[in-house]
């Protein structure tokens, strides 16, 4: 047996090694002991108060390892409420309304349920922005990972047989990943912060859709760091205009109160079909002519 080795070899032993060398020593009150554990198998260790530093770095840490091994250049994210049905369910929840509270309801979900057809068609033309020479992928199609329009990106790029990701968050009630994620790329959040940081570290265009207080969160979230200046502006997509933005809030009211300035209005791009998005996007990016959509 030679016993040369290649100047790349480790000298320390990896982890995978050590792993297995632990779990074959012998019984013993010391060696059953927890304190015995190595550090990175022990849960109770890790679960403690005082190690939750380490685990910000890891949940920061997983995905973006993930992703880069995936080839994961850039991401077409994708914003949106996870309680507005497709169209057909939206009319079933009307038909089977009892009062007229949940007939209203009702009525406006059925008046946004044609974003989803406009979600999954957007995830379908991103999904179709061609590889680049070095293998890099770009505009992956990426959202919350629940329901309605998240659901609706990633059975776009499902139709295209392309990969999308799902970027899920643990929370009381269960919200399980949605069943075009590609499941190599499904990841689950302990922390809000961080799975938002993850949105946006490759996004490079995102679309909003109607949604809620997470909706909103993220949306502002996003609108503030463009105009405070900490990331560079992208594509800010925003559908239903007239059907739900105006209504239930007036950013022309923050630049007249004097909150935000008028130019601020002009980091989102009003939509309301894919086409109208992603001719945006190719406006901002002009390597969008190598496509054929």
């Amino acid at each position: 047996m030679s016993d040369k080795h290649n100047p790349s070899d480790p000298v320390f032993p990896s982890s995978k090694t050590d792993a297995a060398a632990a779990s074959h020593v012998s019984s013993s009150p010391q060696t059953e002991s927890e304190a015995y554990k190595l550090a990175f198998q022990d849960t109770d260790f890790l679960l403690r108060d005082d190690l939750r530093p380490v685990r910000f770095q890891l949940e920061l840490l997983k995905p973006e390892l993930l992703m880069n091994e995936a080839k994961i250049a850039s991401l077409f994210v994708v914003y949106g409420s996870a309680r507005v049905p497709e169209p057909a369910k939206a009319q079933e929840k009307l038909a089977n309304a009892k009062t007229d509270w949940d007939r209203r309801v009702a009525e406006r979900l059925v008046a946004k349920s044609r974003y989803y057809d406009e979600a999954r068609k957007l995830a379908r033309i991103a999904s179709r922005f061609p590889v680049d020479e070095d293998g890099q992928r770009h505009f992956v199609v990426t959202s919350g990972g629940g329901p309605s329009f998240m659901e609706a990106a990633n059975r776009g790029a499902h139709d295209e047989g392309k990969e999308s990701i799902g970027l899920n968050i643990v929370l009381p009630h269960e919200q399980l990943p949605n069943a075009y994620i590609t499941p190599d790329l499904s990841f689950q959040f302990h922390y809000f912060a961080l799975r938002k940081m993850h949105f946006l570290m490759r996004a490079r265009a995102v679309a909003v859709f109607p949604g809620g207080f997470g909706t909103f969160d993220e949306m502002f979230e996003l609108l503030t760091l463009i105009q405070t200046g900490k990331v560079r502006r992208i594509p800010v997509l925003l559908f239903g205009k007239e059907e739900f933005w105006d209504k239930v809030v007036d950013l022309e009211a923050l630049a007249l109160e004097g909150t935000i300035s008028k130019e601020d209005l002009d980091l989102i791009t009003w939509c309301e079909t894919a086409e109208e998005a992603w001719a945006e996007v190719c406006r901002v990016y002009d390597a969008c002519d190598r496509m054929d959509v």
